[in-house]
């Protein structure tokens, strides 16, 4: 029996040996180990192992706690030292301190919702090459990874928006680099063997090259760009990174920080999107009543046109969809928090030092707050719906003051993607599939997600 406490107590604590801790993460996948010690030790389940100690944060007064009454004792120290280590640098995923304040200030002008509208025809053109794509398949009636179709989207995407790429090689290669830097750093933050990254082992040499390659690239940009007079230059974001400045110092950003912004741009900005888009089209496969009912807002509102920003706010069942999606299946299930101070939660003793662990995918299950929380439900999101359920009972994109900047722009994008394919193709999961879904470093279907695609 699930043991929801909304006043958690940690008498019990968990603490099995490394070599069992081992073996539960081996066998049940760190998704099911987290869940079954959420059920087994409720909201704010205490954890040891060896010297690492933890508690998961699900119920959502603790949420708030962490994130925003006293997000300031809650940062992102150690715990992210891997991240900052082999992937984000000093981008906003992962800076903190006065520097993460002063790169906020920077680039947060480039990610509300109406600058983000801005990249709307980059979203319709990229969704338009995979029509076109898709309508090549229908006869070949064989079924596509959809979880790789929607990473080159979303990395398309991305990369036009951030770099104005035109190459479709310069695309691929990048995009495959980036993609082997994010593996080795998830493998690396997973294994609790740790290999010296000096030796060269295949994992190390990959990853290496593709870092160098990626760097390279950026700086090639930054040079070339820098060659040509400003009315020149394209107005993307990298454009807006180099050209903004520090209102108090008038200082501009590095090129190691325009480089670290531009990595962690894409790293956020493709992933996480990609793998609500293919969880969507999941969803959708199980819930032919939702599918019928998306089609028929998307039908009746575009006809066969692509979108505009006025026809969005005329789809909101669409975007409830997404919504549903995101709860169901947050791309970033789990996320960390190092504790500054000791501190107590919800009558808890929380030790300065420790780690927790605010978890979305429980969260988002926790039947206080989400009836029936296994089914998929985009009714869940009309706006009254909303109004009266507590505000930290979904936190996709985590909360407060360290929210994800991007949070805008993936909606945004996901609502262009899903209007213009929903409605011209029926993506069903290959017969006799049943995808596996875990975690690593984001959601995923550890056995992939194969679809047929039809022409609706």
């Amino acid at each position: 029996m699930t043991n929801h406490t909304s006043d958690p107590q940690t008498n019990n604590v968990y603490s099995p040996s490394v070599p069992e801790l081992i073996r539960q993460m081996k066998k049940k996948g760190q998704l099911r180990f987290f869940m079954d010690a959420w059920q087994d030790y409720g909201d704010l389940a205490h954890m040891k192992f060896g010297p690492q100690e933890m508690f998961l944060v699900v119920h959502p007064d603790a949420v708030r706690h962490v994130n925003v009454s006293n997000s300031d004792n809650y940062d992102k120290l150690d715990s992210y030292d891997g991240v900052r280590e082999l992937l984000l640098g000093d981008g906003l995923v992962a800076s903190r301190g006065d520097l993460w304040r002063r790169q906020r200030r920077l680039m947060a002008p480039f990610f509300t919702p109406r600058a983000i509208e801005q990249h709307l025809p980059v979203f319709i053109a990229d969704t338009q090459a995979m029509i076109d794509r898709w309508h090549g398949l229908g006869a070949e009636d064989q079924p596509i990874e959809i979880g790789d179709e929607m990473m080159l989207l979303t990395a398309a995407v991305i990369l036009h928006t951030m770099f104005s790429t035109e190459s479709s090689d310069d695309l691929l290669e990048t995009k495959a680099a980036v993609e082997t830097m994010i593996r080795y750093t998830a493998s690396g933050q997973a294994n609790p063997i740790k290999l010296p990254r000096w030796m060269p082992t295949p994992a190390n040499r990959r990853y290496f090259k593709a870092r160098e390659l990626v760097h390279t690239y950026i700086r090639m940009l930054l040079t070339q760009r820098r060659s040509l007079p400003q009315d020149q230059w394209p107005d993307d974001l990298l454009s807006k990174m180099m050209l903004t400045r520090d209102v108090d110092t008038g200082e501009a950003m590095s090129d190691s920080l325009l480089r670290d912004e531009s990595i962690t741009i894409f790293v956020a900005g493709h992933e996480t999107t990609a793998r609500t888009l293919t969880f969507m089209f999941y969803a959708l496969s199980q819930n032919p009543h939702v599918e019928r009912r998306m089609v028929d807002e998307l039908s009746s509102v575009l006809g066969d046109r692509q979108p505009t920003t006025a026809d969005l706010k005329q789809l909101p069942y669409t975007l409830q969809v997404i919504k549903e999606t995101l709860r169901l299946y947050p791309a970033a299930p789990i996320y960390a928090r190092d504790v500054v101070a000791d501190d107590e939660i919800n009558g808890v003793f929380i030790p300065g030092g420790v780690r927790v662990m605010p978890f979305p995918y429980a969260t988002h299950r926790h039947p206080d707050f989400w009836p029936d929380p296994e089914r998929f439900d985009p009714d869940r999101w009309t706006p009254e719906a909303e109004a009266a359920r507590h505000p930290y009972a979904f936190h996709p994109f985590a909360a407060g003051k360290r929210i994800c900047l991007g949070n805008n722009f993936s909606l945004l994008e996901s609502h262009v993607i899903a209007a213009m394919l929903v409605p011209r193709f029926q993506l069903r999961l290959a017969p006799g599939h049943q995808p596996q879904v875990v975690m690593a470093g984001t959601i995923a279907s550890k056995n992939g997600m194969p679809m047929l695609v039809e022409r609706r």
